[in-house]
């Protein structure tokens, strides 16, 4: 039941689809296809609707715009969270095992572990909610019942990752469908005046605690866990072609699944908006208020059974992915597995017992005040899993040249500044609202020091990555161990081995130094970058002077080494220098490179290019610099 020895992420289903075998058009795709469903179902869930009902039902269309843009952020850090798995064969909670020390990870994974139990009370309240509205039952009864879905979730992964992905997929599309009838059968949407809510506009101070809504319950930090995980549930080639086509494909996954997930909740603002803003009913806050009103305003009994159907596929397709995020949080940050049932079970009794307990005491009316507290907890989560995410795939040590770029970097990290600050200003209103009221001394004792801890725990996060890399840098520099024994000296002659010309005075140099580091029986591939603005435009199909010319040369240079006894090719490469030679040099599967330096610096560097070390940090290769 209980085993100690998990190495990869979800290991019951790790690899088990196979997505090395090539097919053609979508057949190469189709493999791929899959984990960002099961992530989307994360951005319609039940505190999703609450937001959009309300955002459409007092504003209309003029928030489309920001559903638009926390799309946009959501797909961004979804897309790191595949980078990471796909690249490390890491999950997020593995990545962060060995980056923090064993304090900051049982923080993190308790942390991890609310969010989720926050999340799946958010999806127990919304099926409760939607059964209650289908069938009329109490809602205490609808809770309770919510927990036979653990031996649902239990036969979905008996059955394998497909069917559950097809299952989450099946969910996705009733739900999607259900608003798309329901639009269909309300008063036909002002299509001017949705195209004007895409357009960003100032909000007063209402619309922007709205706004804040939407997008503070947009990125689930959970998703970021199970992402960087599903993705390892395909087989993929360890090769650097083979990675590119993975992260390329499950970029079109996500987007594809995103944009559906953007589709649903621009339905229900639309939805609320042209059912209640627009017959004067704005005060519609509540999910039940919108079911309730429903009927009479769209004149058909049809329209709040889709709603109800709607919200308990919501609930349903969310939980499942709640808890399979718990199992790769438990397997990840303290390398134990629990069988899934028993771990389902767990979740589901963490989000029921609260919610029991709420609704016997205090009554149904407090079911909407316990779901935004639940969202609440999840806004605490976000920033612990977005920033160690953007650490990660930014480290170039352990991403290569899977690292993303400077211009993603900046964007990722204004992305994470803006989510945190959102969800800072809603917790910060929360813990203001109960530090002025009179008394509870206690009580504003423990939330005082449980933000500054929360304070602690985030600067640790943030900036221990950037100190222990720069110790280890020091450590490495100061302490460099015993004196190694020198007991294996020899090298091979190189096989194949490629000369980066540019015809000066020091091409001659530079073949001698390539015939020194190989015999008669090696390649010599003989290679030169054509860098015209002809060549710049052209690429392969470059055909001026100056082309003819320089392969011209190569032939030459190629000839005189055959009379000399030696195997000589030539290859000529257009456009960017740096990335032409590293593309040659690895098609040529060389050996060594040998090329030159020319010694200039600075401005030079700017002017001429910096070409040397650009080219051997990105080859796996040993590289000889002749000046």
């Amino acid at each position: 039941m209980i085993q100690f020895d998990t190495e990869n992420s979800l290991s019951n289903v790790h690899e088990t689809i196979d997505a090395t075998k090539q097919g053609k058009g979508w057949k190469k795709i189709f493999a791929f296809l899959g984990p960002a469903y099961l992530i989307s179902v994360g951005y319609m869930d039940p505190g999703n609707w609450a937001t959009d009902l309300q955002g459409g039902a007092k504003f209309g269309y003029t928030l489309i715009w920001v559903l638009l843009m926390s799309n946009l952020m959501a797909l961004l850090l979804q897309s790191l969270s595949a980078r990471l798995g796909i690249v490390r064969r890491k999950d997020l909670a593995q990545a962060n095992r060995e980056a923090y020390p064993p304090v900051t990870n049982f923080c993190l994974y308790v942390l991890a572990e609310i969010a989720i139990a926050a999340c799946d009370l958010a999806e127990v309240l919304g099926m409760a909610l939607g059964i209650q509205l289908l069938t009329g039952l109490p809602l205490v009864y609808g809770v309770s019942f919510t927990v036979l879905d653990t031996f649902l979730l239990f036969y979905l992964q008996k059955k394998g990752m497909r069917t559950m992905e097809a299952f989450i997929i099946a969910l996705v599309l009733i739900i999607g469908l259900s608003f798309i009838i329901e639009i269909f059968l309300a008063k036909p949407p002002h299509a001017i005046g949705i195209l004007e809510g895409f357009v960003p506009s100032s909000l007063n101070n209402e619309a922007l605690y709205i706004a804040v809504g939407i997008i503070g319950a947009t990125v689930m930090p959970h998703n970021l866990y199970l992402h960087s995980a599903l993705v390892q549930t395909r087989k993929i080639r360890n090769t650097e072609p083979g990675i590119k086509k993975a992260i390329k494909y499950n970029l079109i996954d996500s987007t594809v699944a995103l944009n559906a997930a953007f589709f649903v909740n621009a339905g229900i603002l639309i939805l609320a908006a042209s059912v209640f803003y627009f017959s004067g009913h704005s005060s519609v806050a509540k999910i039940e208020d919108a079911h309730r009103l429903l009927q009479p305003m769209l004149g058909t009994s049809l329209a709040p059974i889709l709603f109800a159907v709607a919200l308990i596929a919501s609930g349903q397709s969310s939980t499942v992915t709640g808890t399979l995020a718990g199992q790769v949080v438990m397997e990840g940050y303290l390398h134990l597995r629990i069988n899934p049932w028993l771990r389902r079970l767990l979740t589901r009794l963490l989000a029921i017992i609260p919610a029991v307990i709420v609704i016997l005491i205090y009554g149904e009316s407090k079911v909407d005040a316990l779901l935004v507290f639940s969202q609440v907890l999840l806004s605490l989560q976000l920033g612990f899993a977005v920033i160690p995410l953007i650490h990660f795939v930014s480290d170039k040590k352990t991403m290569g040249n899977f690292a993303i770029r400077i211009p993603t970097k900046i964007i990722s990290w204004l992305v994470a500044l803006i989510l945190i600050c959102l969800n800072v200003r809603l917790v910060v209103s929360a813990m203001m609202n109960v530090l002025s009221e009179d008394g509870h001394l206690f009580l504003k004792i423990i939330i005082i020091i449980a933000a500054l801890a929360f304070a602690w725990l985030f600067i640790l996060m943030t900036f221990y990555p950037l100190y222990s890399k720069r110790k280890k840098d020091r450590a490495a520099e100061s302490m460099h161990g015993a004196t190694p024994q020198l007991l294996n000296l020899s090298v091979n002659a190189f096989k194949r081995i490629a000369v980066a010309l540019d015809f000066k005075s020091l091409d001659e140099k530079l073949i001698a130094h390539a015939i020194n580091q190989g015999t008669k029986d090696s390649t010599y591939l003989l290679l030169h970058v054509v860098e015209t603005a002809a060549a710049i435009f052209s690429g392969t199909s470059t055909d001026d002077e100056e082309t003819r010319t320089d392969e011209g040369r190569l032939h030459a240079l190629a000839a005189q080494l055959k009379q000399l006894g030696y195997n000589a090719e030539t290859q000529l490469g257009y456009q960017h220098r740096v990335s032409e030679i590293v593309r040659i040099v690895k098609d040529f599967k060389a050996d060594i490179l040998i090329m030159g330096a020319h010694r200039h610096t600075g401005i030079k560097d700017i002017v001429y290019g910096e070409t040397v070390n650009q080219v051997r940090h990105k080859l796996p290769l040993p590289v000889l610099i002749v000046n």
